[in-house]
């Protein structure tokens, strides 16, 4: 999806990264991707919402994934992706932001911290050459949330249970 400014060379350079395949791949397969780019080289889910559909008012169903655009909106996605309860997140883990607080630390049921940072895709499919310039998380929401980044195989260090109703 549309992620914010973190590997922007230079001005006017696109926000729009995709998450890399192998994430995808590893994770898969999802019901609905509600804040998918427009023209991508691959599928993330089985149903794409685009920022033309407005994905956040729109009827999610079935296991979700959702790259939402980095920054202070990304809490606005991780809401309604707690709020389905049936799903994964990926964003960076800024673990001390409000939306971080707000949303996974009150309410995910596991976070996968991913080991190394990720080069994420243009809207064409070519590989960024950096990487994506911030640690990145994958966030469940529900047990087959949390199944899946238990079996995915992806490196990374899994934090869970550290609510008392979890």
């Amino acid at each position: 999806m549309t992620l914010s400014s973190h590997q922007r060379p230079h001005r006017g350079a696109t926000d729009v990264w995709l998450t890399p395949p192998e994430i995808i791949d590893a994770l898969a397969p999802f019901d609905l991707d509600p804040c998918a780019p427009a023209d991508r080289p691959w599928p993330t889910a089985a149903h794409h919402y685009t920022e033309a559909d407005d994905g956040l008012s729109q009827p999610w169903a079935g296991f979700v994934w959702c790259n939402p655009p980095f920054g202070p909106e990304a809490g606005r996605w991780l809401s309604r992706l707690a709020e389905h309860g049936n799903g994964i997140g990926l964003t960076p883990a800024r673990t001390e932001t409000r939306w971080f607080v707000g949303e996974i630390w009150a309410k995910a049921d596991a976070v996968l911290f991913l080991h190394g940072r990720p080069h994420f895709h243009r809207p064409n499919g070519d590989r960024a050459k950096a990487n994506s310039g911030a640690p990145i998380c994958l966030i469940a929401y529900g047990a087959e949330a949390v199944h899946r980044l238990a079996a995915s195989g992806l490196a990374g260090t899994t934090v869970k249970n550290w609510r008392a109703d979890a």
